[in-house]
């Protein structure tokens, strides 16, 4: 059978990091062994499901440069995708179980089943069910059915035991006692997740289940399933869950982990692809800056650890950061451009009517960032002054050599019709050959009078990508501070 693996998320809001990952490993895998990528929207929780929400699932998985070969808008053999637009079959594959006795109607009221498992907790059991329906005659059926008791459908256990062959844990032995006959049909008709989800793997002939350890403990219920309905069961890997930098489950109370919080936070998806890739999974000669074409060439599952991952945010800003020095500049300006107009430092019109000077501000200061959203910290300095000078500002203005370097700066600043590159160099120099200051005291005194600062972009690109206007008034500001 060729790769086939699928992602099959419930549209009950954006994607988060879990998830995000879990679809990773399946792309990636698919891309490693040349096989097919299926995206399955599982609906079945009518409640919270939406297309609303289904549109952020397409919106995240987008961003983050998934690809799907079978799905949702995309089409394909073994439609339809959405679990909704397949209860015919489901109902299909109940019958079929019922007919061949691999399941049975089951009339026991919810009291008395919520009655039969504190009773079993009490006790120190398995809170599994007890059979009761199991072995109705049919007159017996007949008759509920009748007094309109609307039954569930319940799957016949009849293995004492099932071995699980997992790709990352080895095999794995299950007693079913420990969950003895479920359901697989609600009294209201809905199909349960255990049991659409085997009739949708083996119809879709998915070769390999990849999901988190979370469903460990379902994968059981399911091989008995395959096997009932006369499916090939699939190959199986969990992979482990995330954790949170204190080794609790990763949540909210940790930080930003829907995809698009990390979209609207200023992360780049080819870092986070790429650090999502590294949560549990490493490179065998222990890369960490793997592009997208890299990982699907070296991705395997015997790389994946049974251990869970930790979440480490400041690595993937690191890592973020990385990649955002890694851009090229065009696409740099463009991917950033927006958190420039939301930062507040300018807007919209002033980048249109600006855009090359604006482009090279956002690169002057494009190795301070971590983050997209950092731009307008860093941009302030071109669209601000301080009102008041700090310390270490202060005393640079307190040498006695800052006031003649400023104001001759200013006269020439004052007298040039063009500032560019050529030209301030043609300025410092004069200063140093009349003034005879080089070095910190004449670099630093221009720096503060151009920006009231004494960090920030090359003095170079300070001068030279603010207005004259602009640079004459900052100027005239701090002559006027030196003068008092």
């Amino acid at each position: 059978m060729s790769t086939r693996v699928r992602f099959a998320p419930s549209p009950t809001g954006h994607l988060h990091v879990g998830n995000a990952r879990t679809a990773l490993f399946n792309y990636l895998y698919a891309a490693s062994k040349k096989g097919k990528f299926i995206l399955r929207i599982e609906d079945t929780d009518l409640q919270r499901s939406s297309l609303e929400n289904e549109e952020m699932i397409y919106e995240d998985m987008n961003w983050l440069g998934f690809c799907w070969d079978e799905g949702p808008r995309k089409g394909g053999d073994n439609g339809p995708y959405r679990q909704t637009e397949r209860f015919d079959l489901y109902k299909k594959y109940a019958d079929k179980l019922l007919e061949n006795g691999h399941a049975y109607k089951c009339f026991c009221s919810k009291e008395e089943l919520e009655e039969e498992k504190e009773k079993a907790l009490a006790e120190g059991r398995p809170p599994r069910y007890n059979g009761k329906c199991r072995n109705l005659s049919e007159s017996e059926i007949e008759k509920l059915e009748k007094k309109g008791i609307k039954p569930s459908i319940r799957f016949r256990v009849n293995k004492e035991s099932i071995i699980v062959s997992d790709e990352i844990r080895g095999d794995i032995d299950f007693k079913t006692d420990s969950f003895g006959d479920f359901i697989i049909v609600r009294p209201d008709g809905t199909p349960v997740y255990n049991f659409v989800v085997v009739i949708d793997d083996a119809l879709m002939n998915i070769s390999h289940v990849i999901r988190g350890d979370d469903h460990l403990s379902n994968t059981p219920k399911q091989v008995l399933m395959f096997e009932a309905m006369g499916f090939d069961v699939p190959k199986f890997a969990h992979i482990p869950m995330i954790l949170g930098p204190d080794h609790s489950k990763l949540s909210k109370r940790h930080g930003v982990t829907s995809i698009n919080a990390f979209r609207d936070n200023g992360y780049l998806p080819e870092a986070l692809f790429n650090y999502l890739a590294l949560l549990s999974w490493s490179d065998e000669n222990e890369r960490e800056i793997l592009s997208r074409e890299e990982l699907a060439e070296v991705f395997s599952l015997e790389r994946v650890s049974k251990s869970a991952a930790v979440f480490d945010f400041e690595k993937l800003k690191w890592m973020n950061g990385i990649y955002i020095r890694n851009l090229d500049e065009d696409d740099f300006f463009e991917r950033v451009k927006p958190f420039i107009v939301k930062s507040g430092v300018t807007d919209g019109d002033y980048i249109d009517e600006n855009p090359e000077r604006v482009k090279q501000m956002a690169l002057s200061v494009r190795d301070n960032l971590d983050l997209l959203s950092d731009i307008g910290d860093y941009l302030k300095i071109y669209f601000e002054y301080p009102e008041t000078f700090d310390e270490q500002a202060s005393e640079i203005l307190s040498w006695e050599t800052t006031p003649v370097v400023i104001n001759m700066f200013k006269e020439e600043i004052e007298s040039a019709e063009e500032i560019d590159a050529a030209k301030y160099k043609e300025i410092v120099k004069k200063i140093q050959k009349e003034k005879k200051i080089k070095g910190k005291p004449l670099f630093m005194a221009i720096r503060v009078g151009v920006s009231g600062k004494t960090k920030g972009p090359e003095v170079d690109k300070l001068v030279t990508l603010l207005d004259k206007s602009e640079l004459l008034k900052r100027l005239a500001k701090v002559s006027a501070y030196l003068s008092e």
